[in-house]
C-alpha cells in the first residue's frame, strides 16, 4: 500500500523506525507545532479486515486517554486516503532511547538496585493503566524504552489489546507466538485475563532484567508456553549470584501460575520492590534456600520419619544428604508436609462453618463471544439470564461488555447469571447541515452525539463562504457516534489573478485567460498603433484577483494607427514619401513659415501632431518651413 508522505496536512512521514506484530512505525514531524513525533501506521493486510481496522481506531482512542509520566503519550488519531483504502494512524510522543531488550542483549543482566527503579516505574504505569480500565496484554522489554535522561517510558498501551481481542488461540496468533518469553500461564491457554497477568509478565521481565535470559526458554514458542503453564521457575539467584533472597521472593511471588496467588495489582509488586530497595523484607513469601529445606525437614517428626523411609528403601547410598537426588527427595516431601497441613486446615474450615452451600465466583468473561461466555458461565454451574444487547463503543458486537452480578462476585452454585452483550457503537443519523455555518453544523452534530469532527476548507462557486457545503458521512446515512465526521465549509469561490495577455493575438489570449478559469468576452477594436487583432488590454486589467468564471473583457486593436515620427529637419521632398511608408493617407497640411530659420530654410521647423503621438492614417498632419 501506497502511503502518502504527509498526513492530514500536519504531519511528514519519515523514516521507518521498526516495525510491530499489526504496524510499522515512522518518525515524523509534526508542521504545525513544529515538534518530533512517531506515528504509528496499522499494516496493510490488516487495515483490509474491517474487524481489526475498527479495534485498531478504537484502541487508539482507549489509549489516547492514559496520560502518565510513565507511559508514551498518544497526541493524536485519524485516517488517510492510501491507495487501497482508508489507513488508521496513531501519533505518539517520540522517546529518544532504547529499548530494555536492547539493554540486555548488549549489556547483559542490569544491577539489582537499578533494575528494581526501573521496574518499580513500570508499575506506576501499568497501575495507572489498569486503573483507567486498559490491560497492555504485551508486557515485554522491547515495549519499555529507557529516555537518555534515564525516564522509563512503556510502549504500545492497547494495542495489544485490539490484537488479542480478535479470540484467536495461542496456536493461531502468530504475534503473541513471538512473545512466549513474557506469556501469563492464563494467556497461554487462551483464557480470559486481567490486571494479574501484566504482572506475570512484568516478573518475567524482572527476572530476564537481573540474570540476563528469561526464566523459560524453549526450541519453540509452544515450549516455552508449556513451560510458562507446567514448570516453575528457577529462583533468579540460582541463574545468577548477588541476588538477594528479598528480590527473589518478589520475582517469583509475579511469577505464580495462579493469578490468585500472585500480586493482585502492579502497585502491590511496586510496594515490595520499594521495600527491598531500601533494605526491608517484602510482604512476599519467602524463597527458602537447601539449608532452610533440610532445616526444615529435620525439624519435623513425620517428615524424620518419611526421610529414614526414604533412605531405608533407596539403599542408603543415592540418596544421601549430598546427593541430587536427596535433596530433591526433601523438598518433596516438605512439599507434602505442607500441603497435608492445609488440606487438615481447610478441612476443619469447612466442617466447622460450613453450611453446605457451594460458594462459586462470577468469571471475567468480558471481551469474550457471546457463546464462549455462557459455556463459561454454565460450566462453573451458574444459570444464565439475557442476553442482554447493549451499545457500546469499545467493545465489538456480539462480545459480552459484562455481567450482572459482576465478574469476581462469589454467588452459591445454581445462582443466575445476566450476560450484557455489545451491540456495537451507537449509531444514529447524521444530521443535516444545509445553509448552516460551520460553528452552527458542529453544534448540530455534538447535539447528535458526533463529538469527533473535522472542517475541511473547500472553495465553492454556489455556497457563500463559512456554510457548509456537505457531511462526509453524508447527511441521513447512519454513522458510529465516535467516529470523526468531516465538514466540509466553503471559502467561497476560488479567486486567481488575472494573466497579461497584452500583445498577444485574440486567439492566444482567449486561450491562456480561459486556461486561467475565465470566461473571455470580446469587444469592439479599438484605436491602436498595435498590428490588427492583437490584444491591447484587459477589462479588469492584469494582475486583478477575480473569482474563477468571472468574465474578462478583451480591448483587441483596429490597427488604424501608427505612431508620428519626428519630421524636423526634413524637407517637403524627404517628407511626402516618408509618411506614405508608414501608411499615412490623410491630408498633409503647411501651417506656413517660420521666420528667422535661414539655416532651415525651406525644411521642417515644427510639426503636429508631436513625435511619438498615435495618429490615425488618414489623420491630418500640419507642418511649418523655416525662411
Amino acid at each position: 500500500m501506497t502511503v502518502p508522505r504527509q498526513l492530514s496536512d500536519r504531519y511528514e512521514l519519515g523514516e521507518i523506525l521498526g516495525f510491530g506484530g499489526m504496524s510499522e512505525v515512522h518518525l515524523g514531524r509534526d508542521v504545525r507545532l513544529h515538534r518530533t513525533v512517531a506515528i504509528k501506521l496499522l499494516r496493510a493486510d490488516l487495515a483490509r479486515d474491517p474487524d481489526c481496522y475498527l479495534r485498531f481506531r478504537r484502541e487508539a482512542q482507549h489509549a489516547a486517554a492514559l496520560n502518565h509520566p510513565a507511559i508514551v503519550a498518544v497526541y493524536d488519531t485519524g485516517t488517510i486516503e492510501a491507495a487501497d483504502g482508508l489507513l488508521p494512524y496513531i501519533v505518539m510522543e517520540y522517546v529518544d532511547g532504547v529499548t530494555l531488550r536492547d539493554i540486555v542483549h548488549e549489556h547483559g543482566p542490569v544491577a539489582p538496585r537499578r533494575a528494581i527503579e526501573i521496574i518499580a516505574d513500570v508499575c506506576q504505569a501499568l497501575n495507572f493503566s489498569h486503573q483507567h480500565g486498559t490491560i497492555h496484554r504485551d508486557v515485554k522489554p522491547a515495549n519499555i524504552m529507557i529516555s537518555k535522561t534515564g525516564a522509563v517510558k512503556v510502549m504500545d498501551f492497547g494495542i495489544a489489546r485490539a490484537l488479542t481481542d480478535t479470540g484467536n488461540r495461542l496456536t493461531q496468533t502468530a504475534a503473541i507466538l513471538g512473545t512466549a518469553h513474557y506469556l501469563s500461564p492464563e494467556q497461554a491457554r487462551g483464557e480470559t485475563v486481567d490486571a494479574r497477568s501484566d504482572v506475570y509478565s512484568l516478573g518475567c521481565v524482572l527476572y530476564e532484567m537481573l540474570t540476563g535470559e528469561a526464566p523459560f526458554v524453549g526450541d519453540s514458542p509452544l515450549a516455552v508456553a508449556y513451560k510458562q503453564v507446567r514448570e516453575d521457575p528457577a529462583p533468579p539467584s540460582r541463574r545468577l549470584s548477588g541476588i538477594s533472597p528479598e528480590l527473589d521472593a518478589v520475582v517469583l511471588h509475579a511469577l505464580a501460575k495462579n493469578p490468585e496467588n500472585r500480586y493482585q495489582s502492579a502497585a502491590e509488586m511496586r510496594a515490595d520492590l520499594i521495600l527491598v530497595h531500601g533494605g526491608q523484607a517484602p510482604d512476599a513469601p519467602k524463597v527458602l534456600t537447601d539449608a532452610e529445606t533440610s532445616e526444615l525437614v529435620s525439624a519435623s517428626p513425620l517428615l524424620g520419619q518419611w526421610q529414614t523411609s526414604a533412605h531405608v528403601g533407596t539403599g542408603g547410598g543415592d540418596a544421601s544428604p549430598g546427593s541430587g537426588r536427596g535433596r530433591r527427595l526433601r523438598l518433596w516431601l516438605a512439599v507434602i508436609a505442607v500441603l497435608t497441613a492445609l488440606t487438615v486446615v481447610l478441612t476443619t474450615a469447612m466442617n466447622s462453618f460450613g453450611n453446605g452451600t457451594h460458594s462459586v465466583r462470577v468469571p471475567d468473561v468480558h471481551g469474550q463471544t457471546q457463546q464462549d461466555a455462557i459455556a463459561s458461565l454454565q460450566n462453573v454451574g451458574f444459570e444464565i439470564r439475557g442476553p442482554v444487547a447493549k451499545s457500546d463503543p469499545t467493545v465489538p458486537d456480539g462480545h459480552v461488555i459484562d455481567t450482572d452480578p459482576a465478574a469476581h462476585t462469589a454467588l452459591a452454585g445454581g445462582d443466575a447469571v445476566t450476560i450484557n452483550v455489545s451491540a456495537g457503537p451507537p449509531q444514529r443519523e447524521v444530521p443535516s447541515c444545509s445553509n448552516l455555518t460551520a460553528d452552527d453544523c458542529i453544534r448540530s452534530l455534538a447535539d447528535s452525539g458526533f463529538g469527533r469532527t473535522r472542517q475541511m476548507p473547500i472553495a465553492s462557486a454556489t455556497v457563500p463562504p463559512n456554510q457548509v457545503i456537505r457531511t462526509n458521512p453524508a447527511a441521513g446515512r447512519l454513522s458510529v457516534l465516535v467516529d470523526e465526521v468531516t465538514v466540509e465549509v466553503s471559502t467561497g469561490p476560488e479567486t486567481r489573478r488575472v494573466p497579461d495577455v497584452s500583445g498577444q493575438s485574440v486567439d492566444e489570449a482567449t486561450a491562456n485567460l480561459k486556461a486561467a478559469g475565465f470566461d473571455v468576452v470580446l469587444r469592439g477594436a479599438v484605436d491602436s498603433t498595435r498590428p490588427l487583432g492583437y490584444v491591447i488590454s484587459t477589462d479588469p486589467s492584469a494582475g486583478v484577483s477575480l473569482s474563477i468564471r468571472s468574465a474578462i473583457v478583451l480591448r483587441v486593436s483596429r490597427g488604424n494607427q501608427f505612431s508620428m515620427p519626428n519630421l524636423v529637419g526634413m524637407t517637403y521632398v524627404e517628407m511626402v514619401p516618408y509618411l506614405k511608408g508608414l501608411g499615412h493617407v490623410g491630408p498633409l497640411l503647411n501651417g506656413g513659415d517660420v521666420p528667422g530659420a535661414d539655416e532651415d530654410q525651406n525644411r521642417v521647423v515644427q510639426q503636429a501632431p508631436s513625435t511619438g503621438s498615435a495618429i490615425n492614417r488618414d489623420g491630418t498632419v500640419t507642418v511649418r518651413y523655416g525662411s
